[in-house]
């Protein structure tokens, strides 16, 4: 598992916290433990002074005697760990009279000060080795004679320390074991939960490796909108690496023209060096036309006009001497000035495109008109372009595949399958519609082309 990953990162800080979170309660159930073990002690050595108080006989001349054989047989054994001693107070000061034959060698622990007859006091001793319980009584004898004692009851400190000490050692076996539990299911749950995360990487994976092309699976909920944002770039980013091969392929068609046309100035340079530099700015016009195309995110929106009369002239100049060996007539029926909202690089593909190939697939005719709000334009639309031809034409069957690109009407002519393909396209960014049909005055083809 990497350092940088979310399931280490979120293992380590459930792991954290979880340390953390035991260590607290090792803290707390340690130290409730001992208070335990402490008030058990406590009841115990009260037990044990009741019991001496019991054993005990103050004599008519205030002397006090304990028998020799106690009830708890600790008591008599040296050494045992518990130990008695009762203290006469006398003016304030404890004066020792009995101590347990267990307590042989040991000074007896004095009672705390302003201990009141009736009270006791449970204390550890400064060095920690003994828990004592003082208890302070006033007896009277049957002479009416009054003394106050302190019975005092000890026992070692390992008798709670050793409690503790195996509560411990039991409680962090215990909570370490259920730690590494919780942690293994921690990690079981972080694997589960980051299992979409994973299939996520998987299918992207899958995509960089071309055996996908989209995010197509059954995601979480959360990463919907991921995968939906994923498959939105993957789209943005496919549309325009195409759209800068179509922009090379469009770029390379678009060459043709003009360099038919330096082709047929190189005989004799110094008679056309107009026509070569018309050429050659024209392009320069098309380069710098499909560059901004390559960069366009989609359709742009048009703020200028265009003269179409000036342009179909243009085309019309540079296609007759291409296609000199033709003698080609052209029918133009154009108004001018004619103004129309239009790119001027969008409409030299498309009138350019669609005259190219009447002048390839034509005899001898080629009608081009254009008419503005004819009520057969139809609503929306408020310009017609028409190029019509006295060529073969193309079958109706085929008139939706030649649109596509790389396709033509007859694979013996020459030529890239690209020109329509422009036109229709261009004319749908243009919110056009293209339409192609069999010309009615000429007999071939005719393509109509409306425009907003």
């Amino acid at each position: 598992m990497q350092t940088r990953s979310l399931s280490f990162r979120l293992l380590a800080s459930a792991g954290l916290v979880l340390a953390a979170f035991f260590a607290l309660v090792a803290v707390v159930l340690e130290q409730s433990f001992r208070e335990s073990a402490e008030q058990v002690l406590k009841e115990k050595l009260q037990v044990q002074v009741y019991s001496l108080l019991s054993a005990a006989d103050l004599k008519n001349s205030g002397q006090l005697v304990m028998p020799a054989d106690l009830p708890e047989p600790r008591f008599t054994n040296p050494g045992s760990g518990l130990y008695g001693f009762i203290q006469q107070i006398k003016k304030g000061k404890p004066a020792l009279v009995w101590h347990s034959a267990s307590a042989i060698g040991l000074d007896p622990v004095a009672p705390p000060a302003g201990l009141s007859a009736g009270e006791s006091a449970f204390l550890l001793d400064e060095q920690g080795r003994y828990y004592a319980l003082h208890y302070d009584v006033i007896w009277e004898s049957r002479a009416r004679v009054e003394r106050e004692y302190t019975f005092t009851v000890t026992e070692d400190a390992e008798f709670v320390s050793g409690q503790v000490d195996r509560f411990k050692a039991a409680l962090r076996f215990w909570l370490l074991a259920i730690g590494l539990v919780l942690i293994f299911i921690q990690f079981a749950v972080l694997r589960w939960s980051l299992k979409p995360l994973r299939v996520v990487v998987r299918d992207l994976e899958a995509i960089e490796k071309g055996k996908k092309t989209r995010l197509d699976g059954r995601y979480a909920t959360e990463l919907q909108g991921l995968a939906g944002n994923l498959n939105a770039l993957i789209s943005s980013e496919r549309a325009h690496l195409e759209r800068y091969r179509n922009t090379l392929a469009d770029l390379a068609h678009s060459l043709k023209t003009p360099l038919a046309i330096l082709r047929g100035c190189t005989e004799s340079f110094s008679d056309n060096k107009e026509t070569v530099q018309e050429q050659i700015f024209r392009m320069n016009e098309i380069v710098e036309y499909q560059l901004q195309r390559a960069a366009a995110k989609g359709e742009h929106q048009i703020t200028r006009t265009v003269d179409v009369a000036v342009i179909i002239k243009k085309i019309i100049a540079s296609l007759s001497k291409v296609y000199i060996d033709k003698g080609i007539a052209f029918d133009v029926d154009v108004p001018e000035p004619c103004q129309i909202y239009c790119e001027e690089g969008d409409f030299y593909e498309i009138a350019g495109n669609l005259l190219d190939n009447a002048c390839k697939w034509c005899r001898q005719k080629i009608s081009i008109s254009v008419s503005f709000n004819d009520p057969k334009v139809g609503s929306g639309f408020s310009v017609l372009l028409r190029v019509e031809d006295d060529g073969p034409g193309i079958p109706a069957d085929k008139l939706k595949e030649i649109l596509k690109r790389g396709v033509r009407a007859d694979e013996n002519i020459h030529g890239h399958g690209i020109g329509m393909a422009v036109v229709y396209e261009l004319t749908g960014l243009l919110g056009g519609r293209l339409e192609g049909g069999k010309s009615k005055p000429l007999g071939g083809m005719s393509w109509l082309v409306y425009l907003p």
